[in-house]
């Protein structure tokens, strides 16, 4: 046996319909082994939240090892577990093909779908997935749920603390009057069939975030592919199941992977490729959705048909070559590379997209910015994600750039929220965040909106 592996990692497929996968004994089993072994290693001490609870638990404990920790006492730390598989991709030596074989994020995944099998998922986390239909009934009300969601409104936000259970200070999702794909309808773009690129075509997976609270991004994303020569068409057929996973509602996620991949697959007869406007709708459909359901010919055909916005920008430029007018920006970008980006094993394409920008400095920040998808916004952890994103808001207060861009447009919210909270001299950061691509539609003149 090799100390680490040199080998690419690999991951297999999830066994959850197996009856012992929900095993309470099998899985506690499980979790010591993989725990122990992390207590002999720690290299993910710096990660999520989740590894110091591990080590604190274990170095507090009688031994100071794993054999005098209580299984009763993981809970703590499968909660603290942001999904983000950084651990996996990033830092794990023991990660299959390794004969450890460990895959920490996908067990973490385990012991949760043990707890929503056991009910222990509470009422207002599980309405909170329900995006499309949240996404529907605020957008009917845009401007009413936007003033009581707002952080600044101590009638509402307080109330929202202690019933739903999201922190009064934490940034919120606001939501659009019209969603995306109607938004698409009511604007049509003429498609420059002049540009190198002319003859792609694709659909736009709107994803909820982007379709039901952040449409600036999609319409950025038409804007930039359209001035290239890519016929796009913006289409929803559902939420990825993203939140469900989260809370390891597994039968949800297979369900909406199925309703999406049948959906989708008249797009790709046409010939279209798939591309996701946020990271983790990406991951969910490349890598997720076949982990689940590998025997399922539409989701392993939509697997290989889909690209991450940036990461088709990129492809774009590198095999026709893009539209002429791309100009800087001035002052420079910090740029984010969100984790569910980094999880997808296609190297730092929000960077190398932006890098294309003429006579434009371009920093990177490669590091969690703590937020976790809803995680962050909780009571109980959104100090804890300031805290896990305080050195992603250090580096883009010093990185001294106008702009800051995030391919998670939560993330970003997080880091300037971390941004107001450093210490009197160093914050003095950019203003807001975009999503890269937006930052590309002002670079080529198609978004005069966005300021700095």
């Amino acid at each position: 046996m090799k100390e680490g592996s040199t080998e690419a990692p690999i991951r297999h497929p999830l066994a959850w319909r197996e009856p012992e996968f929900l095993e309470t004994d099998n899985i506690e089993a499980e979790l010591t082994r993989v725990f122990d072994i992390c207590h002999g290693c720690r290299r993910c001490f710096n990660l999520c939240d989740g590894f110091p609870r591990l080590f604190d638990l274990i170095d507090e404990s009688k031994t100071g090892e794993l054999d005098s920790v209580s299984p009763a006492d993981y809970a703590p730390i499968v909660a603290a577990c942001t999904l983000c598989d950084l651990c996996f991709m990033t830092k794990c030596p023991y990660v299959p093909p390794h004969d450890f074989d460990i895959d920490f994020p996908h067990l973490m995944l385990r012991a949760r779908a043990a707890q929503f099998a056991a009910g222990k998922v509470g009422f207002w986390q599980r309405q909170l997935g329900q995006t499309d239909r949240n996404g529907r009934l605020a957008g009917s009300l845009a401007p009413l749920v936007n003033w009581a969601s707002g952080c600044g409104n101590g009638l509402t936000r307080p109330l929202m603390e202690s019933v739903v259970g999201i922190h009064r200070e934490a940034e919120v999702p606001r939501f659009c009057a019209r969603t995306l794909v109607a938004e698409a309808e009511r604007q049509p773009l003429e498609i420059n069939s002049e540009a190198p690129a002319a003859g792609r075509k694709v659909v736009l997976y709107a994803t909820c975030f982007v379709n039901y609270s952040n449409t600036p991004v999609g319409l950025a994303a038409r804007r930039v592919l359209a001035h290239n020569g890519v016929d796009i068409r913006v289409e929803h057929p559902g939420c990825c199941g993203m939140p469900q996973f989260e809370h390891g509602d597994l039968e949800a996620v297979a369900a909406k992977a199925r309703r999406v991949a049948a959906a989708l697959a008249p797009a790709l007869d046409e010939g279209r490729d798939i591309v996701a406007l946020t990271p983790s709708c990406a991951l969910m459909m490349k890598f997720e959705w076949p982990m689940l359901l590998p025997d399922n010919t539409e989701i392993a055909r939509l697997s290989q048909a889909t690209f991450d916005i940036c990461q088709y920008l990129v492809d774009i430029a590198a095999n026709e070559g893009l539209a002429s007018g791309l100009g800087s920006l001035d002052g420079g970008i910090a740029v984010h590379l969100a984790c569910h980006a980094r999880a997808q094993n296609m190297g730092p394409k929000a960077a190398e997209m932006l890098r294309l920008l003429p006579d434009t400095e371009i920093s990177v920040i490669e590091r969690c910015s703590g937020h976790g998808g809803s995680w962050g916004m909780m009571k109980e952890n959104f100090e804890i994600a300031l805290k896990v994103g305080r050195p992603v808001a250090r580096q883009a207060a010093e990185a001294g750039r106008r702009w800051l861009a995030s391919e998670c447009p939560l993330a970003g919210a997080h880091v300037m929220q971390g941004i107001e909270r450093l210490e009197a001299g160093e914050a003095d950061g950019p203003d807001r965040a975009y999503h890269p691509i937006e930052l590309m539609a002002r670079a080529w003149g198609l978004d005069g909106k966005a300021q700095p």
